[in-house]
C-alpha cells in the first residue's frame, strides 16, 4: 500500500507544489486566509471532495468530505501566516515588503501537504475497497489562539473516529510528549493624566500599575511549575515622557502542559493587574482572548505513523538544495563547520514536552490524534524566523510537505484498516482523559473574528 500512496501523491506532486508556492507568495493573517481558501478548495473539488467554503459559520473555514461509511479520519490543515515575516527566496534576510507578512510557521506547507494527505488515503481506500470517510478540514487562524476551538465549537472534529495533521519542522522526528496549553489576554490600565513635573500628585499613572503588574509576574515565576510560561509585550505606553500616562496596556500569553494549570496560572497573573490598580489608584480591564488545549497525542496512532516513516522513502536533495540551507545555516550563532544543513533523516521517536502551542490540541481532546513532524527547513532554523519563510517557499521545504503527505496517508490507512488498532486508540485516548471531558476555551465572551 505504501508505494500506491506515494505514486497517487507523487502523480499530484505539480499541483500540491503550485498551490503551497501561491499560498508562500500571497501570506494572508489569520481571519482573512481568501485567496488560500479559494484556491485550496478548487483542488479539494477538483479531486472529487464534496467541497463547504464558510463551514461552521466562518468565512475562511473548510470542509471537505470524500467517501462514505466508517471509520472518520480528519486532517486539519492551516494556511495562515505571521506579522513581520516577509521574505524573498534568497539566503540572507531581505523582505519581500518591508514589515509585511510571511509564511515563518510554513503554514503554506501544512495546508497543502494534509491536501496531499487526503488524496494517498482516498486512493488507497479505493484500491482496498474498504469503505471510510476521509474529511479535510480547513482551519484558520492558527496563529490566533481561536481557529480550531472556534471550530470546536460550532460543531466540527465530533464526526471523526480519529484526526490526523502535520507541522513543517527542522528535522523529521515525532514526538509523542505533550505541547502547552494557553491563555491570552489583553489588560488596560486607565489613570488620570497630569503633567508630569508641575503637578506630579494630581496624576495617577496607567503606565505605573502596568509596570507594577509586570514585575508582579516576574515574581510569580518563582511559585509556579517549572512548565508554566508567561510572556507580555507592551502595546501602550502612554504618549510622552512629561504626561502621567493615563493608558496603558500589554498582552499576556500564559501557557502550562495541562490545562488547570494553565487557567490556575492565568488567574494569578489577573490577581497581580488586579493588585497593580489597587495600588496606583487606577482601573484595570482585562479583555480574554481565549484559550486552548494543550496537545494528547495518542500514541497507537503515533506507532502507526513511526510504521509508515520506515515504509517512506528518505528525500534526497540537490547540491544546490544543500548550499542553500547551509548558506541560511552560517546566520545561526549555532553554526559550526560541518554543522548538517537538513536534518531529513528519521530518527527515533521522542517523548519530549514542547513549550510551543497549537490550537490542535482542542482536536486531540475531542478525539483521538497525532501531529506528525518533517523536515521543512534549514537545521538551525529559529521557529517563527525569516529563515523559515525562506525555506517554505524553497523546493526541499516542497519536498518535505511532499513526504509528510505520503507519511499522513499511510499512517491514517493502518489505523483504518485495522478495526483492533482503532479500537486501541479509541480506548487509550478515553484512559488519557481520566474523566476529563473537553470544554471550549471560547466562550461568549470572545469577540467574533470576522469583521
Amino acid at each position: 500500500m505504501n508505494k500506491l500512496i506515494c505514486d497517487a501523491v507523487d502523480a499530484h506532486h505539480d499541483e500540491l507544489v503550485d498551490l503551497a508556492s501561491k499560498i508562500w507568495e500571497n501570506p494572508e493573517m489569520g481571519w482573512h486566509e481568501t485567496k488560500a481558501v479559494e484556491w485550496t478548495a478548487q483542488v479539494l473539488r477538483d479531486n472529487g471532495f464534496e467541497t463547504e467554503v464558510g463551514a461552521y459559520g466562518m468565512p475562511t473555514a473548510i470542509r471537505a468530505v470524500w467517501g462514505k461509511g466508517k471509520p472518520v479520519v480528519g486532517l486539519c490543515a492551516e494556511y495562515d501566516c505571521l506579522p513581520g515575516l516577509s521574505q524573498d527566496h534568497c539566503t540572507y534576510q531581505k523582505p519581500v515588503v518591508e514589515g509585511g507578512t510571511g509564511h515563518g510557521c510554513g503554514h503554506n506547507l501544512l495546508g497543502a501537504g494534509c491536501l496531499g494527505a487526503c488524496i494517498g488515503l482516498k486512493a488507497a481506500l479505493e484500491a482496498s475497497g474498504k469503505e471510510g470517510t476521509v474529511i479535510f478540514y480547513g482551519c484558520p487562524a492558527e496563529e490566533q489562539l481561536l481557529g480550531k476551538g472556534l471550530m470546536a465549537k460550532n460543531g466540527a472534529f465530533t464526526e471523526c473516529d480519529f484526526t490526523i495533521t502535520w507541522h513543517p519542522a527542522v528535522r523529521s522526528r515525532d514526538t509523542s510528549g505533550i505541547h502547552t496549553g494557553v491563555e491570552g489576554m489583553i489588560v488596560e490600565f486607565m489613570g488620570r493624566t497630569s503633567h508630569a513635573a508641575g503637578a506630579p500628585q494630581d496624576g495617577r499613572s496607567a503606565l505605573d500599575a502596568l509596570q507594577i503588574m509586570n514585575i508582579g509576574v516576574e515574581f510569580l515565576r518563582e511559585h509556579v511549575t517549572s512548565d508554566v510560561r508567561m510572556h507580555y509585550m507592551i502595546m501602550d505606553g502612554g504618549l510622552a515622557p512629561n504626561i502621567v500616562p493615563e493608558h496603558a496596556s500589554a498582552k499576556y500569553f500564559v501557557r502550562a502542559l495541562t490545562r488547570k494549570s494553565t487557567v490556575d496560572a492565568y488567574e494569578r497573573v489577573v490577581k497581580c493587574a488586579e493588585g497593580a490598580a489597587h495600588m496606583t489608584e487606577t482601573e484595570v480591564k482585562i479583555t480574554r482572548l481565549g484559550g486552548l488545549y494543550p496537545t494528547l497525542q495518542n500514541k497507537v496512532i503515533c506507532e502507526a505513523v513511526q510504521e509508515a516513516r520506515q515504509e517512506i522513502p528518505l528525500n534526497e536533495y540537490t547540491e544546490e538544495e544543500l548550499k542553500f540551507a547551509d548558506e541560511l545555516n552560517r546566520h545561526s550563532p549555532k553554526y559550526t563547520e560541518g554543522t548538517l544543513p537538513l536534518d531529513a533523516f528519521d530518527q527515533t521517536l521522542m517523548d519530549t514536552n514542547v513549550y510551543g502551542s497549537t490550537d490542535y490540541g482542542d482536536v486531540e481532546y475531542i478525539v483521538p490524534g497525532f501531529q506528525v513532524n518533517e523536515c521543512t527547513t534549514n537545521s538551525l532554523a529559529p521557529g517563527h524566523h525569516w529563515m523559515v519563510t525562506a525555506s517554505a517557499g524553497s523546493s526541499y521545504g516542497m519536498k518535505g510537505m511532499i513526504r509528510a503527505a505520503k507519511i499522513m496517508a499511510l499512517g491514517a490507512y493502518k489505523v483504518m484498516a485495522d478495526p483492533e488498532k482503532l479500537a486501541k486508540a479509541k480506548e487509550e485516548f478515553k484512559e488519557s482523559l481520566n474523566g476529563e471531558t473537553y470544554v471550549c476555551p471560547i466562550d461568549d465572551t470572545i469577540e467574533w473574528p470576522y469583521k
